[in-house]
């Protein structure tokens, strides 16, 4: 039985990630990868700034509705603006959000106690109404919202007092209020988000949320502008920047000209080409971060003969991995053996269980061109080029890709690199109309929670919505339910460890590395934190001057 358990007390208690005493600054060339040099956080900037300028070097956000944000982009602005449930913290912890307490008081019952003293931008308060309107949208078709599925068990929602909603479920899900620290547990006013309809997120429909910064301007095709919130209810996070203002810049160049001119205060995914010339000059700092992100070279559909586990087997044998990191991400990253990342456990009570099942998978590939060729052999010949994608401008990605390439051309593979416009990249991953003429996307794709098993299960369960090659294995689909459902963390472990065992030699995926999280601020702010965990923050709260 989960009776009475406070979900926050538990998630609270560990940290996902440690924070470590060391700041240095990375030199951007093929050192080996060490855990002493990543941290969480940055030294707090305690004065007032008026402006802080901030890169997107993803592009322009597509939309900054909760409900259908799934991208950097939209995810490094929307975090600052629309509060969810349960709150991120810089090292994976769970704190309290919006709800001061979540409680399973029975396997079937799971109560939000809310804050009382909440607002909206417009100073009208935040009601058990709207929380029911936000999560209930969620699986509403008419939003095509992404997250759905974290509502796969609940049969109800309901308020039960005028600070209180409680979600009535079929079973017990161990994903559910962790689920409530990302996006699909932001709160939005359910008035305004009827009265905007299909606009809400948009730049014509804008947004009505809780968060430390509002939604101040957005000029399509130049920037978003975030002001600063004055009424905000959390004391400990007034923001001391007046105005936060995102850049779309997609080009590495442009971007690190404009860092060392100071004409952007900052960025979050900096490319390790950026990070090499900016490590050369005293005009800020560059900060690591762990992280949850994955890249991985990804099937774009069944049809495609890169669908064939054969020749992507061929390919990962082909691919020296730790010349790849070396070359393309600077030594700050590490080989992935399977979909997910270890860090992503890391604050869960069965992680050493994790680990041990995670350390059994087979040994990272290493670079074998006999075997290769035998692979793409019996995978039988590619009549034609294979088409990847990477986002035009993404240096990082071309270098990456380029990478492949080459190593795929020595086993007789031939791929072409198609480069994609930021809006349309963030859009395949959503949209299989666009994949059409694709064969491989090459993605940095992250885990936005501490709970392995949600992610993958997206990747590998009939339906999920990015398992584009219809990869079907019932064993795994049980299993990863079991891991779901269970109340006991240790069964929970076991049930995703039996399951990882089973994918991941066998769905279609090549594994290449997990990155760290590299950052950049100039000298006159600071605050910022520098772990993943920025992307389902309100990261830009903790912005302020130096004085310098």
């Amino acid at each position: 039985m989960a009776a009475n358990k406070t979900v926050l007390t538990v998630l609270v208690s560990v940290g996902l990630l440690a924070a470590t005493a060391c700041t240095s600054s990375p030199d951007g060339g093929g050192a080996t990868p060490r855990t002493e040099r990543l941290t969480t956080t940055t030294t707090p900037g305690n004065a007032e700034v008026d402006r802080v300028t901030w890169a997107l070097p993803y592009g322009e956000p597509t939309t900054l509705d909760p409900a259908k944000v799934g991208d950097y982009s939209p995810q490094t602005v929307e975090a600052n603006l629309c509060e969810t449930l349960t709150r991120m913290n810089p090292d994976f912890s769970l704190s309290p959000g919006l709800a001061q307490k979540v409680t399973w008081t029975d396997d079937h019952t799971l109560v939000l106690d809310l804050r009382s003293d909440v607002k909206f931008w417009d100073g009208s308060p935040m009601t058990p109404q709207d929380v029911i309107h936000s999560l209930e949208r969620q699986r509403d078709p008419k939003t095509q919202a992404l997250y759905g599925n974290f509502l796969a068990a609940v049969t109800s929602i309901q308020a039960t007092g005028p600070h209180q909603v409680t979600l009535l479920t079929k079973t017990y899900d161990q994903t559910l209020p962790k689920a409530l620290s990302t996006s699909f547990g932001a709160v939005s006013q359910k008035a305004y988000t009827e009265k905007a309809g299909p606009s809400y997120g948009t730049a014509q429909g804008g947004l009505m949320c809780t968060g430390p910064f509002t939604l101040g301007s957005w000029k399509s095709g130049n920037n978003i502008t975030l002001e600063r919130n004055p009424s905000y209810w959390d004391a400990k996070l007034q923001p001391k920047a007046r105005e936060v203002v995102f850049q779309f810049i997609t080009n590495s160049n442009t971007l690190t000209s404009a860092l060392l001119s100071g004409e952007v205060d900052g960025t979050y995914e900096l490319a390790p080409s950026s990070a090499t010339a900016l490590a050369k000059t005293d005009s800020g700092t560059i900060h690591l971060g762990p992280s949850t992100q994955n890249v991985l070279l990804i099937p774009a559909h069944s049809d495609s003969p890169a669908a064939d586990r054969r020749l992507l087997d061929a390919l990962s044998q082909a691919i020296d991995r730790d010349a790849l990191i070396r070359h393309v991400f600077g030594g700050d990253a590490t080989p992935l053996k399977s979909l997910v990342p270890p860090l992503t456990w890391r604050g869960d009570a069965a992680a050493a269980q994790f680990d041990a099942a995670y350390e059994a998978l087979p040994a990272v590939t290493k670079p074998d061109l006999e075997g290769a060729k035998k692979l793409a052999e019996q995978a039988g010949p590619v009549s034609r080029p294979l088409v990847a994608a990477i986002p035009a401008g993404d240096q990082r990605g071309l270098q990456a890709l380029t990478f492949i390439q080459a190593a795929a051309k020595k086993i007789g593979v031939d791929i072409e690199i198609k480069q994609l416009q930021p809006t349309e990249m963030s859009s395949l991953f959503y949209d299989p109309s666009v994949r059409k003429g694709l064969d491989l996307i090459l993605t940095f794709g992250y885990v936005a929670m501490p709970d392995p098993a949600s992610y993958v299960a997206e990747m590998v369960t009939p339906g999920g919505i990015f398992n584009w090659t219809n990869y079907d294995n019932p064993d795994v689909t049980r299993l990863l339910g079991q891991a779901r459902t269970s109340t006991d963390p240790a069964a929970s472990a076991k049930a995703y460890a039996e399951a990882q065992a089973l994918f991941t030699p066998t769905v279609p995926v090549v594994y290449l590395a997990a990155t760290h999280e590299r950052m950049f601020m100039n000298k006159r702010i600071s605050g910022a934190p520098t772990s993943f965990a920025y992307m389902g923050m309100p990261w830009a709260a903790y912005l302020g001057g130096t004085g310098k």
